[in-house]
């Protein structure tokens, strides 16, 4: 049975008034969640503990924390132009890291599958830097604490959010026993994950324009994750689900539509059938279309 980890505090998060990173995008997809799984016996919920410090650690810096915890003490503020903090933040952002980490726990105890229903999202947070509505990167502390203490040999990353996660990528540029596959629209924010940036070999960036057809976008994402997976078998597949490359979504020009998500989530899975799995929410801002996606790709992960 597919396992759903969440806390209410992730709805606590603000980044200000009109923020397209907000709470409805969590009750949107809570609300879908339940009715299409969890009332259909197909997924159980299951409460995101807050994360330690020592997990933390395992990629950020202690003084990126420190400022985290400052401007938490302060009653939250800015951290760039589009990333805030409020009072709940903290308590957002450490459930969210928490939901992530128990789910790679449980991935590589043979528990099944888990989807992550997370706020705020984490691939742009840089190992010492909060960006891009990101305080903590969750995919990148779920892989970290997978090689680090639960006895994972390799970690596969597969990132479509229509964003480059940055953050991601800095996390594990060095790291071989990591590969981390991103398709991304490109030129865009944050202007990083050009096709030449390839890590120690580890990193497969994927850069497209926008408004080709959707199966363009799935033909590109899943050759690079068979470029990926050559010669390298996962202990754990970690999705970085970003689901702002749907058609229409306001800060995006991807095609994808929701049942693409769920072909795309089996498709992965086939290629590396040994490997554990787990998904993270990173980004989409339609809440109802993200709400719709998000359940089709959780569906799948049940399967």
């Amino acid at each position: 049975m597919l396992t759903l980890i969440a806390h209410p505090a992730c709805r606590l998060h603000t980044n200000g008034p009109g923020h397209p990173e907000s709470p409805h995008r969590l009750e949107a997809v809570e609300t879908r969640l339940e009715r299409d799984l969890v009332a259909r016996g197909a997924a159980r919920w299951l409460e995101a503990p807050a994360v330690s410090d020592e997990d933390l650690l395992r990629v950020h810096t202690s003084a990126h924390l420190a400022r985290l915890e400052r401007l938490d003490r302060a009653g939250g503020g800015a951290l760039d132009h589009d990333t805030a903090m409020g009072p709940g933040s903290m308590q957002a952002a450490r459930r969210a890291a928490g939901a992530a980490v128990l789910a790679a726990e449980r991935a590589m105890r043979g528990e099944g599958p888990s989807f992550c229903s997370i706020r705020p999202p984490g691939h742009h947070a840089t190992p010492s830097q909060a960006m891009g509505f990101c305080l903590f990167n969750n995919a990148a502390l779920a892989a970290r604490t997978a090689l680090d203490r639960l006895g994972a040999e390799r970690v596969l990353i597969v990132d479509w959010d229509v964003h480059h996660g940055n953050g991601t990528a800095d996390a594990f540029r060095r790291e071989p026993r990591v590969r981390y596959v991103s398709i991304h629209q490109w030129p865009w924010y944050p202007g990083t994950g050009d096709r030449r940036d390839v890590g120690v070999g580890n990193l497969f960036h994927v850069p497209r324009p926008p408004g080709l057809p959707a199966a363009a976008y799935t033909r590109d994402l899943l050759e690079e994750v068979d470029r990926a997976l050559a010669g390298f078998a996962p202990s754990l597949i970690v999705f970085s689900a970003g689901f702002d490359s749907l058609r229409d979504d306001p800060l995006g020009g991807f095609t994808w539509e929701p049942e693409d998500y769920a072909a795309l989530t089996l498709a992965i899975r086939d290629r590396a059938p040994a490997a554990a799995t787990m998904s993270v929410l990173e980004g989409g801002y339609d809440p109802p279309r993200l709400a719709e996606a998000a359940a089709l790709h959780a569906a799948a992960l049940a399967e």
